[in-house]
């Protein structure tokens, strides 16, 4: 169910405060109302030329230091952010009529890291993964469930999957976060923060935008 914001109409909504702690709020709301994968957030990359491409991923932690997700880094994704380390996420929760965009640049997870998550995940979930030569052309689908057979026969339930060395995640650090909350004649409220300064004078500024 939408929580409604007791606030006058002509005042902001979003609170100025840390966008890190604002993100905690909302994203704990949403964990309760989304019916499905409040996680989910759309992925923005391009292209060393510029072009963009989006799709869905599942963010898989999170915290002061940056927003992480997991993929085949020899996938369109992978290549495109291999070649342009920086992205944009944008989280939308149609239950709570809510958004939020987070852009920077990314880093890859340790190896370490990324092999934690891995074999923290179903054993099926590992197998499809090191299965699949993800974004490539596929003759028939028939080919991939065969590759699964023979590493489900290699790998029976109970052992690890070794994590493919393309298999491996991102994080984004944000250098800029925007709230965005729907509210009554299209009159939306809009909060951009973002870094300012160097170094150890870092330190975020926020500012309302018109809808």
């Amino acid at each position: 169910m939408r929580q409604e914001i007791a606030v006058k109409a002509e005042q902001s909504a979003i609170p100025s405060s840390d966008p890190f702690g604002l993100f905690e709020e909302w994203f704990a709301q949403a964990r309760e109302s989304e019916p499905n994968d409040p996680n989910a957030m759309a992925l923005a990359t391009a292209t060393p030329g510029g072009a963009p491409s989006v799709r869905m991923v599942l963010l898989k932690g999170h915290g002061a230091d940056g927003y992480v997700f997991y993929t085949n880094a020899q996938s369109r994704k992978g290549q495109e952010i291999r070649a342009n380390m920086q992205a944009a996420l944008l989280f939308h929760w149609k239950s709570l009529r809510r958004q939020i965009r987070i852009e920077g640049p990314l880093e890859e997870v340790s190896a370490a890291m990324a092999d934690d998550y891995f074999h923290s995940r179903p054993h099926v979930s590992q197998i499809a993964s090191a299965a699949s030569d993800q974004s490539r052309p596929l003759a028939d689908r028939s080919e991939y469930y065969d590759r699964v057979a023979k590493l489900e026969e290699e790998y029976p339930e109970g052992s690890n999957v070794p994590r493919p060395a393309h298999w491996t995640g991102f994080r984004l650090r944000p250098r800029a976060m925007e709230f965005w909350l729907d509210r009554p004649g299209r009159m939306h409220d809009r909060r951009r923060f973002e870094l300012a300064g160097a170094g150890d004078a870092l330190s975020w500024e926020d500012r309302l935008l018109y809808p």
